[in-house]
């Protein structure tokens, strides 16, 4: 009997933190990436993708280049590195994608 409700208990712990992976926090705080001058005169355009790191209290802590053009990833990566985030138990990451 006592092994089912290990069993039934790490069942639900797993439900638990699936369903909390699954929670996407809010941006409370954003600010727009600047289109860089050298892409416009490329009239270069196209999405930026970044993977971030979020402190519990809302500030990105890390942030990682995924793809996109290399003129507009420093652009979005400055501009990312201000956003705020919705506070949280515990930190956490998630990918953004950035269209210029």
């Amino acid at each position: 009997m006592t092994k089912l409700k290990h069993i039934l208990l790490c069942g639900m712990l797993l439900v638990a933190v699936a369903n909390a992976a699954d929670q996407e926090r809010k941006v409370v705080s954003r600010q727009e990436p600047e289109y860089p001058p050298l892409a416009e005169k490329m009239s270069l355009d196209g999405t930026v993708k970044l993977k971030i790191w979020i402190f519990p209290n809302g500030a990105v802590r890390r942030l990682e280049y995924v793809g996109g053009h290399p003129v507009l990833a420093e652009s979005a990566l400055r501009a990312v590195k201000g956003w705020k985030y919705q506070s949280a138990a515990q930190e956490c990451t998630t990918a953004v994608e950035l269209k210029f």
